[in-house]
C-alpha cells in the first residue's frame, strides 16, 4: 500500500464507521503499542514493558486490548485500521503509545521501529500521524482517549535533513493539539518538552498511570490530575504531563463508579449538578449554611492560553463570598451568596456578574478542597490571605 495514502484511507474508514449505529453498546476497546527496538537509532528499554503493563491494566478494566510490541510501520498501520473498525460505536476507545514521537512542520508523528527519517518529508511515508490516531477514537459514545508516552529526547531529529529550513520546525517533544468532541489526548510531557524514559521497569509517566488508572471511583479527568502530580513529584518538577481536550459535565469513570461513602478519594466523587435554568437568588443565609471547614480564603491555579492565573475565593461564615483573579483581567471579579453543606454547594452572584448561578459538589481534606462546578472545578488550596 502507498504509505502516503494511509491518512486518506483512515479518513475514509472513519467516515464509513460513522454509518454504524451512534448509540454506544458498552464495549471498551484499546490498542496498545510499545516501541523500543528501533533499528536506526539507539533502543529504548521501557516502552515494551510499559505497553505490556498498561495492556494488562486495561484488560482488568474491561477493555478488549490489542497489544503491539516493537511495531513496524505496517504493524502499526494494520493495527490502527483494525482498531478503528472495533472502536466505531463503542462506549470507550483508547490508544496508548510508548516510544518515539515528534513534531515536524506543525504535525505530530508516532515513530515505528523501522523508520529511518533521513529527511523531514519522509515522515508522511514512514510514520503514523497523531491526527489519524485521534480520528479512530472520535466515534465513541462516551470517551475517545489517546495516551502518549512519546515525548522522549528524539535522536531522529538530530540527524534529519530539512528540505526547507524556513518551514522545517522540528522541536523537542510533541506539538500542541486541539482535540474535538469527546476526545482526550494525554501527553507524558506537555507540548514542546521532553519526557524521561526512566531507570526502572517503567517510565515515570507509565508508573504513575499504572498507580492511578485502576483506582475505583475517580473520574477520568481527576485521574490524570493525580498522574500529573505523581510524575512531577517523581521527576522533581522536571516533567509535567498535560491533557488536551474538553469533555462535557458528564462524569466518566474507567474503574468502578464511586460509592456513597467514598469520602477519601482524591476527587469530588459525584457528577456536577445537571444543567438547569438559572437558579433564583437564595434567601438570606446564616452561618449554619456554611460548612465551617470551607470558611476562609482559597486559591486555584487555572491554565489558559495566556498562561497561569490565580483564582482567589474568600468564603465567609455569614454565607457570602468574594472572588477575584490575578492577574485581574484573567477572570471577572464578583461577590454574592453561597452555601456549603453536606457535600453540596450553591452560589448566586449579586455584584460584578449578572444572573450568574452555579452549583455542584465538594469535599474537604485538611488544606485542600475538591470542587466540581463552573466556578473552578479542581483542587482548591487554603491560602493565608
Amino acid at each position: 500500500m502507498n504509505r502516503r495514502a494511509f491518512v486518506s484511507g483512515l479518513a475514509v474508514a472513519t467516515m464509513l464507521a460513522g454509518l454504524a449505529p451512534a448509540a454506544a453498546d458498552g464495549r471498551r476497546v484499546a490498542l496498545v503499542i510499545g516501541n523500543g527496538a528501533y533499528r536506526s537509532v539507539p533502543a529504548l528499554s521501557n516502552p515494551p514493558n510499559d505497553a505490556g503493563d498498561i495492556a494488562a491494566a486495561l484488560k482488568r478494566l474491561g477493555f478488549a486490548v490489542t497489544l503491539v510490541r516493537n511495531g513496524s510501520f505496517d504493524d502499526m498501520r494494520r493495527g490502527l485500521i483494525a482498531f478503528g473498525r472495533e472502536a466505531a460505536g463503542a462506549d470507550m476507545a483508547a490508544v496508548y503509545f510508548a516510544g518515539h514521537g515528534m513534531e515536524i512542520n506543525g504535525d505530530n508523528w508516532l515513530i515505528p521501529v523501522d523508520a529511518e527519517l533521513k529527511r523531514d518529508t519522509d515522515a508522511a511515508n514512514e510514520a503514523i500521524s497523531l491526527q489519524s490516531v485521534m480520528l479512530q477514537v472520535s466515534n465513541t459514545g462516551s470517551l475517545g482517549l489517546v495516551i502518549l508516552d512519546a515525548c522522549r529526547n528524539n535522536p531522529f531529529a538530530a540527524k534529519m535533513s530539512r528540505s526547507l529550513a524556513t518551514r522545517a520546525t522540528t522541536t523537542s517533544g510533541l506539538g500542541r493539539i486541539e482535540p474535538v468532541g469527546n476526545v482526550l489526548v494525554a501527553y507524558a510531557a506537555r507540548d514542546g518538552t521532553t519526557a524521561l524514559d526512566g531507570d526502572g521497569r517503567n517510565s515515570p509517566f507509565a508508573a504513575a498511570l499504572l498507580r492511578n488508572i485502576e483506582t475505583p471511583g475517580v473520574e477520568v479527568t481527576f485521574m490524570f490530575r493525580n498522574v500529573r502530580d505523581d510524575v512531577m513529584e517523581a521527576t522533581r518538577n522536571e516533567q509535567q504531563p498535560f491533557v488536551y481536550g474538553s469533555l462535557s459535565r458528564k462524569a466518566i469513570y474507567l474503574a468502578a463508579q464511586p460509592t456513597a461513602d467514598a469520602a477519601g478519594a482524591k476527587q469530588a466523587n459525584a457528577a456536577p449538578a445537571a444543567a438547569a435554568p438559572a437558579l433564583p437568588a437564595p434567601p438570606a443565609t446564616s452561618a449554619g449554611a456554611i460548612d465551617p471547614a470551607l470558611v476562609g480564603t482559597w486559591q486555584l491555579m487555572v491554565a489558559s492560553g495566556r498562561g497561569q492565573s490565580r483564582w482567589i475565593w474568600q468564603i465567609l461564615a455569614d454565607g457570602t463570598y468574594k472572588f477575584h483573579a490575578e492577574p485581574f483581567r484573567s477572570a471577572q471579579s464578583h461577590e454574592g451568596t453561597v452555601t456549603f453543606a453536606n457535600g453540596r454547594w450553591t452560589l448566586h452572584a449579586l455584584k460584578g456578574m449578572r444572573n450568574y448561578s452555579d452549583a455542584g459538589t465538594y469535599e474537604v481534606h485538611d488544606a485542600t478542597a475538591v470542587i466540581t462546578g463552573k466556578l473552578g472545578t479542581g483542587y482548591w488550596k487554603r491560602s493565608m490571605e
